[in-house]
């Protein structure tokens, strides 16, 4: 069975099945001190044009909450949009694991606005209050829209000024970097990105994230917070080695382009069945669309996805990089059958 819940529904492309098996031979060091973890910084150095510190984690969770947590002092906060996952999917944990609160505002199409931003700040110096210290934003974002590099340029400039710091949620970063033809140096790099929590896990990963910090002098003790955050993997190997594979031969751009495209085909296939409207304009991997009420319960049975408003027939599909055109094809079959 194909699902459209989540790219996290789908598998483990084979050749990063093929890079745990090669690594399972003989013993390493653990704790990220075998060749395998080197080998696949090297290749993150690589793909980033610059000296940059990693640290893999498990889960995404834990990239966005130790990299976080490696920025903030207790008595700071992080501004985020309210529709971001550290502030409605992480079960409060950056503000159980750091002590810092999170300062969120209503969204725009997914994003956090600048105007937005100056609302949030405006306690910054009162003692009373929290100091803001943090910017976060998701690319994409949860709504599956897109910051132009220009916007990220403008936020992590209006961040940097204030003496403040820009990290981005890019659990589907590569989406992003596929979607507006471009690549990590001028998304990330270039426009002034201080952190970034690095995405594999949706896009043919088995296990684990990685937290890019493009400034050094800000991760002189994420090691330390890595391990009282118990994300600190004794056979780090296996995850490394998953990153060699993922970022060999730009499969993790190949893998970005086949969940895009396959989205962009559904939605054209969708768009031509009268009673279908877009909710959303496709910019990724997500589509947000009203679908008849009636078709919803029995085509979920079969075919799983998300329904986030029920009243107004609101669901959202997601295509993987192993979604096929057969899959969207079946789908698309179905869905004329119970209209």
């Amino acid at each position: 069975m194909k699902m459209f819940l989540s790219d996290n529904n789908s598998g483990v492309h084979e050749n990063i099945l093929k890079k745990i098996v090669e690594a399972n031979v003989g013993h390493a060091l653990p704790y990220g001190n075998c060749d395998y973890t080197k080998e696949a910084m090297d290749k993150f150095k690589k793909i980033f044009e610059k000296e940059v510190d990693v640290y893999f984690v498990a889960t995404g969770t834990a990239a966005n909450v130790v990299g976080l947590s490696g920025l903030l002092r207790p008595f700071e906060a992080v501004v985020c949009a309210d529709t971001a996952h550290i502030n409605v999917d992480e079960c409060g944990s950056l503000e159980r694991f750091s002590g810092c609160k999170i300062l969120y505002g209503a969204n725009e199409n997914g994003k956090l606005t600048l105007e937005k931003i100056k609302e949030l700040i405006t306690c910054r110096g009162d003692e009373h209050q929290v100091h803001p210290k943090a910017i976060s934003i998701s690319q994409p974002t949860e709504k599956g829209t897109l910051y132009s590099i220009e916007e990220i340029k403008e936020l992590a400039d209006f961040a940097h000024e204030r003496h403040m710091l820009l990290h981005i949620d890019g659990a589907r970063i590569s989406n992003a970097v596929v979607a507006l033809n471009t690549n990590l140096k001028e998304m990330i790099c270039d426009t002034g990105v201080d952190l970034l929590s690095f995405g594999g896990t949706k896009n043919g990963m088995m296990i684990g994230e990685a937290i890019v910090c493009l400034n050094p002098d800000l991760s002189k003790y994420f090691k330390y917070i890595r391990k009282q955050g118990m994300q600190l993997i004794s056979k780090m190997r296996f995850v490394s080695a998953q990153f060699i594979g993922y970022l060999e031969d730009d499969l993790w751009i190949k893998n970005a382009q086949n969940s895009n495209s396959m989205a962009k085909l559904l939605e054209r296939e969708l768009m031509d069945i009268h009673g279908i409207t877009m909710a959303e304009e496709l910019e990724t991997n997500m589509i947000f669309v009203h679908l008849p009420k009636h078709i919803i319960e029995p085509l979920k049975e079969e075919y799983p996805f998300y329904v986030l408003d029920e009243e107004s027939s609101l669901v959202r599909l997601v295509t993987s990089f192993d979604t096929n055109r057969h899959d969207v094809e079946s789908f698309i079959k179905r869905i004329k059958e119970l209209i």
